[in-house]
């Protein structure tokens, strides 16, 4: 079942779209963009989220991502 999101397809895209222009301008290979990725999590965690929270949220976050592989295998 997906989870309806407070954020518009709209808005998502276009912050999509501009950070991947980002890494297209700076030739960032998969490896790099997934890394660069996984700092902006680590840093949205550590500067946005309570130390009490931070391993449940990571985990749910990372839940999240494996669901969304697993989704794209059926489509």
């Amino acid at each position: 079942m997906p989870i309806t999101s407070k954020y518009s397809d709209d808005q998502i895209e276009v912050i999509l779209t501009e950070i991947a222009a980002v890494l297209d301008k700076h030739g960032a290979s998969s490896e790099l963009s997934l890394m660069i990725a996984g700092n902006i999590a680590t840093n949205v965690l550590n500067t946005n989220v309570p130390a009490t929270q931070r391993k449940a949220i990571a985990e749910k976050f990372a839940q999240a991502l494996l669901s969304s592989m697993e989704e794209s295998k059926t489509h």
